[in-house]
């Protein structure tokens, strides 16, 4: 159901920024990027506890680095055409793919068995 709401809101967001498309397209372009890269730095598994700030920093300044660089792009070749669009496309596909990444992070998460205590008396 959480699935098909998105996909509703996300094809419904499109039909009315259909005059904008090219911005609409450039946020959820640039935000599945961004979330994805950061996603994947900061759930890298590591033998060292101590890395995982370390890891989750280089998650965050990719997400950055990344955003910086597609905006960056957009506004060179002219491609947002409507910053309020862009703006409201990225958050809402930042919630999304952050929710579609941590929803499949779950799916493959396996659960340990319930350990039951043999008691004698």
């Amino acid at each position: 159901m959480k699935l098909f709401l998105v996909l509703m809101a996300s094809i419904s967001a499109g039909v009315v920024s259909a005059d904008h498309l090219h911005s609409f397209m450039l946020g959820l372009t640039v935000a599945s990027l961004a979330v994805g890269s950061c996603y994947w730095f900061a759930f890298r598994t590591t033998r060292f506890p101590e890395l995982a700030l370390l890891l989750l920093l280089c998650g965050i300044f990719s997400k950055l680095i990344i955003t910086t660089i597609g905006i960056a792009i957009g506004v060179h070749t002219s491609i947002i055409t409507s910053p309020l669009v862009f703006a409201l496309s990225y958050l809402f596909f930042s919630l999304v793919v952050t929710f579609l990444w941590f929803s499949y992070r779950d799916s493959i998460t396996k659960v340990p068995a319930n350990k039951v205590k043999v008691t004698t008396a």
